[in-house]
């Protein structure tokens, strides 16, 4: 009988959670374990990431959920990537991610997904890599999911001085199509895009 590997487990769902992190509860959901077995997991993964300084990932608790991150020791090449011209343009999956995120403020990755009708996970995560959203808060209700918005970095990247120079979409929007929705953001920012370039 094979011995389970807990930790590279517990290490596996951690990455396919992203930035939505897990609840303990979760984890413990999953695993069918007990909460101090599934914590003792947490703690000797933790253990491995910090004592390792080969390790570029650690493993962080934020509003009470389980998170992988990069090391802060490692941040200065991690700017750098960012700031690279090679990765400097973006999708148009990504750019529509940014403008439905730029216009509906603060706003969960399901109510992004439910304006593009289709998923938006690794958009958003390319959005954040690039430092043009960012966690805002995180809504109320059940799962408490994170609410982003735009950055600083957004406004200098479009030009723009502050959030309102965006230009101004119709007032009425036909409720019968969130695909129109989505495609009109998507005009507006790629209008905003070309103008500023």
């Amino acid at each position: 009988m094979s011995i389970i590997n807990w930790k590279g487990i517990v290490e596996s769902l951690l990455f396919a959670a992203g930035d939505e992190g897990l609840s303990l509860k979760q984890i413990c959901s999953v695993l069918d374990l007990e909460e101090h077995q599934a914590l003792g997991i947490l703690d000797e993964l933790l253990q491995d990431y910090e004592g390792n300084e080969d390790r570029g990932i650690t493993l962080v608790t934020l509003a009470g959920s389980y998170q992988l991150v990069t090391k802060k020791s490692h941040s200065d090449f991690l700017k750098r990537l960012v700031e690279s011209p090679s990765v400097s343009t973006l999708s148009q999956a990504a750019l529509e991610t940014l403008a439905i995120v730029a216009y509906k403020q603060p706003i969960t990755r399901v109510e992004v997904e439910d304006i593009r009708g289709v998923k938006t996970d690794r958009p958003l995560q390319t959005l954040v890599s690039k430092g043009l959203i960012k966690e805002v808060g995180r809504a109320e209700g059940t799962g408490r999911a994170i609410l982003y918005g735009t950055t600083k970095e957004f406004l200098d990247y479009f030009g723009l001085s502050s959030i309102e120079e965006l230009p101004p979409l119709p007032d009425k929007i036909d409720d019968d199509s969130v695909q129109d929705e989505a495609d009109l953001f998507f005009e507006k920012f790629q209008e905003t895009l070309e103008s500023g370039s």
